[in-house]
């Protein structure tokens, strides 16, 4: 691709509102003697030409240069440095910008996101630094002021070295500068601001820049590139349009009148004996019929040996657990039945190499021709608890709850299943993409956005083909529901531009998490953090601010909390002076008289759920995280168990631990029902003696029990940072 000199790839960008030092372009010694008696000394001289990319690494750069004589003899040296290959060069000569500090900015062309903006550390570290953003183009200037403030090295931005703190303003007004220029010029490819020097007034200055343009020359073929990389290909996103399925489909997959299993078999070990017995295990109201080629009756279910057998408008769903050859004639037959969903968990399809290609090509376009919602195939099932239905091939069946999941592992949809028989928070949907033919993971997930069965979406994903499409309906999504999303394959798989330090610093994590950021979208690290966010969503409040209060029955517990809570966009909150004495009347003199509220062992039989009740409902406390809960009760089953019991008053005494307990743990749940205000319980008891009465009781009332004050923080950082998200778009929603 052809690369701009410096002084035209900072002339396109200035044309575009770029702000850039004025600077001369001369060809001989004594015209840059001239240009740098205009501009004033210092100044700085570099070799320029369209084949020279990064002239730091060649030593085409002098600095710092402070007469003309000077000036002369480097401008010579440079032109002297000349090679064939750098074809016509020139001295581009420059004010001497100084500053301490310096950052990077551009544009990179994703291949799955297109057109990206990117902010991060520059200079010469900004590759071994790597701390940088990006965000989709185009900008929005609330885009913009989130990519500076997600930089991790916030302390650069600030007031350093005796100069000022960055100017905010101007930084975000170059970033938006660039994306203005992407979205103006459908020649660029790749762009680099590097460094961006912040003097030391705070002012961000381009020193150099480099523009990478496309070789597609004529005016359609530029059009039709630039529609392909901004806007994610908007003739695929018209013909997808056209095939995601509508309300009465998906309610046809998910609450079905009547199911089918097609292929059901006596045979334990197979899955239409499995699927046949989970869905009758699972409780499912509605008719159930099966078809087997001998007609043999499983699981007391009578059979047919064709789909045609059956009578016609009873069943709304079809599960097909039949060899891959079969299925097509099985979907027209259930078609003509009135079925308007199925789900197929045979393999041998996209997987299978280019035979099973075409025959999942063929299967898409049957779909599509029947009208019918298909999905998978290769999934492993579907679950849908307001209707008491569990039609997939392995276990568990989990609680009903308020978490619709969609994965494009099967396996994934059974971890966060076994995670919500653990924590008794459940589930309300939950589906196996598979191989995705006709409805995708976003399908679902723009299905639960308008589910009342639903509170809140939980994906995991890996590849993405259409990015640009992923990335706005997951903001449609999240303006409605928020939805916490964790992802498979995040390493460094983005094309590296060869002359573009932006490429190189892209990866396709780095512009999933900025897309996520931009989106709406709660991205988690690990499976157990994104059930665990899920699961708070599900059934806390959303916060209106980040002041919280960490409230423990043991100092180190609170210090671990208030570590975690550093390192997130949460802070601990100032004690108000009324709280602070409504507190100090409550404990003894040894409380720790600092948030985390430490009670240091002076709890009465009422003070904790007293405390708690006065800290939710102060209006400048936002959220609290309760630690400690269960302590008495662990005592309580070692009075039990340790051999005295019941004499000496430990039957007496076991049982007043866990009554204590279990009132802790309603007063935890009531303060945050009363006031409207995330309340977090965490112990470790929750998974270590998860019958222990203080976390059982918080099970009971349906909410997340956590296993450690660390995994709270986590977990309330997740609802703060998309109710800031809905805040800075107008959409805030505390309820």
């Amino acid at each position: 691709m052809p690369t701009l000199s410096e002084a035209d790839s900072k002339a396109l960008l200035a044309s575009h509102g770029l702000p850039v030092a004025g600077e001369r372009q001369v060809t001989t010694p004594d015209d840059a003697a001239s240009a740098a008696g205009e501009l004033g000394f210092p100044v700085v001289c570099k070799l320029g030409g369209d084949s020279i990319a990064h002239k730091t690494e060649r030593g085409l750069v002098r600095l710092n240069l402070a007469d003309a004589g000077a000036v002369r003899s480097a401008a010579t040296e440079l032109l002297d440095a000349a090679r064939p290959e750098d074809g016509e060069v020139h001295v581009l000569v420059a004010p001497m910008v100084k500053g301490n500090r310096e950052l990077i900015a551009g544009l990179h062309l994703d291949p799955q996101f297109g057109m990206t903006v990117m902010l991060g550390v520059g200079g010469i570290l900004a590759e071994a630094v790597a701390d940088v953003a990006f965000r989709l183009a185009p900008l929005t200037e609330r885009d913009a002021f989130d990519m500076i403030d997600s930089l991790e090295t916030q302390a650069l931005l600030g007031p350093f070295r005796g100069e000022d703190a960055v100017d905010r303003d101007q930084l975000a007004a170059v970033l938006l500068a660039l994306s203005r220029a992407a979205e103006a010029d459908p020649r660029i490819v790749a762009a680099d601001l590097n460094p961006l020097i912040v003097t030391a007034d705070g002012t961000p200055i381009a020193v150099d820049a480099l523009v990478e343009l496309t070789e597609e020359t004529s005016p359609a073929s530029e059009q039709s590139a630039s529609g392909a990389r901004r806007q994610g290909g908007d003739a695929q996103r018209a013909d997808r349009s056209s095939t995601i399925p509508t309300p009465e489909q998906f309610r046809a997959l998910f609450e079905p009148r009547g199911i089918i299993i097609a292929g059901a078999s006596t045979h334990p070990g197979k899955f239409g004996f499995v699927t046949l017995h989970n869905l009758l295990a699972g409780g499912y109201s509605g008719q159930i019929f099966a078809t087997n080629r001998e007609g043999s009756e499983v699981l007391g279910v009578p059979t047919v040996p064709d789909v045609t057998d059956l009578p016609e408008g009873e069943a709304d769903l079809i599960f097909l657990c039949t060899p891959a050859a079969a299925n097509p004639q099985i979907l027209r037959d259930a078609a003509s039945i009135g079925v308007k969903a199925a789900f197929i968990t045979s393999a041998g399809y996209g997987e299978a190499g280019e035979e099973g290609l075409k025959a999942q090509e063929e299967l898409k376009a049957l779909a599509t021709e029947l009208g019918m919602l298909v999905a998978g195939p290769n999934g492993q099932g579907v679950v849908s608890t307001p209707a008491r239905l569990c039609a997939q091939i392995v276990a568990p069946i989990p609680p009903a709850g308020r978490i619709g999941v969609a994965s494009q592992s099967g396996n994934f949809v059974s971890s966060f299943e076994n995670y919500a028989v653990q924590t008794g928070v459940g589930i309300s949907r939950a589906v196996s993409a598979g191989n995705a033919i006709n409805v995708t993971v976003p399908d679902y997930l723009d299905f639960y956005g308008d589910d009342d069965a639903t509170a809140v979406g939980l994906a995991y994903v890996e590849g993405i083909q259409d990015g640009r499409t992923f990335a706005e309906r997951m903001r449609s999504v999240a303006e409605r529901k928020p939805v916490v999303v964790v992802k498979g394959g995040a390493t460094a798989g983005g094309q590296k531009a060869a002359a573009s330090h932006t490429g190189s610093l892209a990866s396709d994590d780095r512009v999933f998490d900025g897309m996520a950021q931009q989106a709406g979208i709660n991205r988690a690290a690990t499976v157990e953090e994104a059930f665990e966010a899920a699961a708070t969503f599900a059934t806390q409040p959303l916060p209106r601010g980040n002041r919280v209060v960490v409230m423990t029955t043991v100092g180190g517990w609170g210090v671990a909390a208030a570590d975690a809570i550093s390192h997130t966009s949460l802070r601990l909150a100032e004690l108000p002076e009324d709280l602070f004495a409504s507190i100090d009347g409550l404990l003894p003199p040894r409380w720790s008289r600092n948030n985390p509220i430490d009670l240091a062992g002076g709890e009465t039989r009422d003070t904790i759920p007293e405390i708690i009740d006065l800290v939710t409902k102060h209006p400048d406390v936002d959220a609290v995280i309760y630690l400690g809960i269960g302590i008495q009760s662990n005592q309580a089953a070692l009075l039990r168990t340790g051999g005295f019991y019941p004499d000496h008053g430990l039957e007496r005494m076991a049982g007043f631990h866990e009554k204590q307990d279990a009132r802790y743990a309603e007063a935890a749940c009531d303060a945050s029902d009363a006031y409207g205000k995330p309340v977090l319980v965490a112990t470790e008891l929750a998974v270590t003696h998860p019958d222990n009465p203080g976390p059982r009781t918080v099970r009971e009332r349906g909410r997340l029990a956590y296993s450690s004050a660390n995994r709270a923080v986590a977990a309330l950082d997740h609802l703060w940072r998309h109710q800031q998200w809905r805040q800075a778009r107008g959409l805030d929603r505390t309820s």
